[in-house]
Formats: C-alpha cells, structure tokens, sequence
C-alpha cells in the first residue's frame, strides 16, 4: 500500500521534472512569452518544486555552462527507485 503510494508520488514527480524541461526548452527558443503573468507563475511554481531535488546534484557535477544535466540525473536515480521498489513490492529480484 505505502510502496504504491510512493510509487505514484514518484511518477508524478517524473512527470513534473519532464514538464519543467520541455517548458525551459521553450523559453529558451523564445516560444513561450514570460510575460505573462500565468506563465511567469506557473514556471515559479516549477522551480520551487523542483530546485530542492536539483540544488544537490548541481554541487556534485561539473559546469557544463549553459547545458543543465541535473534534471536527467533526477529522472535516472527516480527510475533506480523505482524499480528498486517494485522489486521489494512483488519480491522480484532486482536485476
């Protein structure tokens, strides 16, 4: 039950971390205007879910200038979670 729990909380935060990529991607081609006030917002509330998972990570790898590898290491340790626990929920073993 609380492994399953976990395991949905875990997919809607690869879901939010892919979301806050594809939206960066598009302000950085100029696609989506910042001046509007929902974007503006919405990408803040992106940010504030997000930098606390990205923070750690940024401390640890190298400046790769403007090319930020911080999200896709988050999505692979979820992933590494993952699997570890559906592992331990159906007694699988792990490789």
């Amino acid at each position: 039950m609380i492994i399953s729990i976990v395991l949905f909380l875990l997919g809607i935060l690869k879901m939010i971390i892919i979301v806050q990529a594809i939206i960066s991607w598009l302000v950085a081609f100029n696609v989506i205007n910042t001046y509007n006030d929902f974007v503006r917002q919405f990408l803040y509330a992106l940010d504030r879910l997000t930098e606390p998972l990205y923070k750690p990570i940024r401390k640890i790898l190298p400046d790769f200038g403007a090319l930020d590898l911080s999200p896709l290491v988050v999505l692979i340790l979820i992933i590494i979670l993952e699997k570890i626990l559906v592992g331990i929920h159906t007694g699988a073993p792990l490789i």
